[in-house]
């Protein structure tokens, strides 16, 4: 009688957290797509004269420091009093020193390949991670994919591919054409590009899923790595002007979004799977998409509304959502 005066039976007031569950669930979600979906536009907005006025590396170092600092500042002001009475062993922190080291391999060799392919094939091979993730899910994870699974996973590819194309189409004009290509080596780039971010991803899932301490925990010892990794790409690379060159109140957005991005994509590998990370990143599209038809008048073609409809069947797919 009590339950029912405060407020309804036992599997009433279940029903209710699991719906707040849900909504806290998907509001991290739209937060992440909106994060990555926003970067490209947004590095679009930083340009001068078609070139970017600021080193990336020095971008993607400030974003791992930012996430540094937002995890210790976490761990400090929420996650203190549940940690365990004595240090971490040594054995719950090397876990994390390869996939940030694969992290900081990745991001330059995203770079250092633009000159064996064109801007075309490299995205749309990319999109090759995909399934590169899930093969590694497989055999690291011991979580095999049903066909129906692997099919959803596949229309992911497809929809990445109608994107760069709807994008190319969009910008269309009378400049000449993107001519194609790739080399030999690009081709070994790519897959190793590939392979090592379907790694990297697992790695982090299984780190993240093994261990019981607080994830702003985890988050240090991983960006702790990550900044460490990052800093050496920073200071072996070719020198700059000085590290804030070329920094606007933009690139403080992208460094805010994408260290946010990467807290809650965290989040949600510990909680749920790279596999989801994976549909957040094709989800995000649709928000590149939009902003820049808001920001930059480009116009929306028939390959977009196809990479959409590919995108919400996948989810269908995979996720049984009706």
């Amino acid at each position: 009688m009590l339950l029912q005066e405060e407020g309804g039976s036992p599997g009433v007031l279940a029903a209710r957290v699991r719906m707040r569950e849900r909504l806290r669930w998907g509001l991290l979600m739209l937060l992440s797509v909106f994060a990555y979906g926003s970067h490209a536009p947004l590095l679009a907005l930083c340009r001068v004269d078609g070139e970017l006025p600021f080193a990336t590396s020095s971008v993607v170092l400030a974003t791992e420091l930012t996430k540094l600092g937002a995890s210790a500042a976490l761990l400090l002001g929420r996650d203190w009093p549940s940690l365990p009475p004595s240090a971490p062993p040594l054995s719950a922190v090397l876990p994390f020193a390869l996939p940030a080291a694969l992290y900081a391999l990745n991001n330059n060799l995203a770079v250092h390949m633009q000159g064996s392919m064109d801007p075309v094939t490299f995205q749309v091979l990319g999109n090759l991670k995909i399934m590169a993730t899930a093969v590694a899910r497989c055999l690291l994870l011991r979580q095999p994919l049903s066909a129906r699974r692997w099919a959803a996973l596949a229309l992911l590819v497809v929809s990445g591919a109608c994107h760069v194309g709807a994008v190319n189409q969009a910008r269309g004009g009378p400049e000449e054409p993107v001519r194609l290509f790739i080399t030999p080596l690009g081709t070994a780039a790519i897959a190793l590009y590939c392979s090592v971010s379907g790694l990297a991803a697992t790695l982090t899932e299984r780190a993240l899923k093994s261990q019981p301490f607080p994830l702003s925990l985890q988050n240090l010892f991983l960006y702790s790595f990550g900044a460490i990794a990052n800093l050496v790409a920073y200071l072996a690379g070719p020198p700059t002007a000085g590290f804030f060159q070329g920094f606007s109140p933009v690139v403080g957005v992208i460094i805010a979004s994408q260290a946010l991005n990467g807290l809650l994509m965290s989040a949600i590998m510990k909680h749920d799977s790279s596999i989801t990370r994976l549909f957040i990143i094709s989800c995000s599209m649709l928000v590149n998409a939009g902003l820049s038809v808001l920001l930059f008048h480009l116009r929306l073609t028939p390959l977009f509304f196809l990479a959409a409809c590919l995108i919400c069947f996948a989810i269908h797919l995979y996720y049984h959502v009706r």
